[in-house]
């Protein structure tokens, strides 16, 4: 009978995501991510074939995993409007509830060393970008931004807005307020109500 292995890939990450949280991308390294859980050294190369693919991970399954869940926003709301509000407070909400995570986001995908990422790993990458970024351009077009300028405006308020509600908190490590999700939802509906 074969033995369940000690170490899976999502503790392994689990580990990755406190590490970069913590120290940025130069903190996930093979021996980093080992000591964290206390596994050999093997036992990361096993999962991963080197940093690179571990740093690409580690980016690629906390961006999905926010993704999934933005995407499902944009596209759940029949009102734009509504939609529009709702997405903006998910990037907050999600970023509450995954601080860690929200903290590995507060980067690039360069940061995690995208440049030498596997073929397969970009494609990931991309294809999740798109996807947002088609619905995006859907709910865009049911507001009204027919050029763009409005496009801009509407990237503007339901993606760098609700960021930067979080960023300024989770950069000196303080909680988000109580209110955050109402600000950022109040902030962006302005930038979008009668401006498109």
């Amino acid at each position: 009978m074969v033995r369940p292995p000690r170490f899976d890939a999502d503790q392994l990450l689990d580990a990755a995501v406190r590490l970069a949280a913590a120290g940025g991308p130069p903190a996930v390294t093979m021996s980093a991510v080992a000591h964290a859980v206390g596994a050999p050294s093997g036992s990361v190369y096993h999962r991963f074939a080197g940093r690179t693919a571990l740093l690409a991970e580690v980016w690629l399954r906390t961006v999905e995993r926010f993704q999934v869940g933005y995407h499902a926003v944009l596209v759940g709301e029949s009102d734009p409007l509504r939609a529009a509000r709702a997405a903006a407070r998910y990037v907050v909400g999600w970023s509450r509830a995954n601080r860690e995570e929200a903290a590995l986001l507060l980067y690039g995908a360069a940061d995690f060393g995208r440049a030498d990422w596997s073929e397969e790993h970009v494609r990931r990458a991309d294809l999740g970008n798109e996807r947002v970024f088609a619905s995006l351009g859907v709910l865009a077009e049911a507001l009204g931004a027919a050029d763009e300028r409005g496009r801009e405006r509407v990237a503007l308020a339901l993606v760098d807005l609700p960021l930067s509600v979080v960023r300024r908190h989770l950069r000196t490590g303080e909680s988000l307020p109580p209110y955050a999700e109402d600000l950022a939802e109040e902030c962006s509906a302005a930038l979008l109500v009668d401006r498109l």
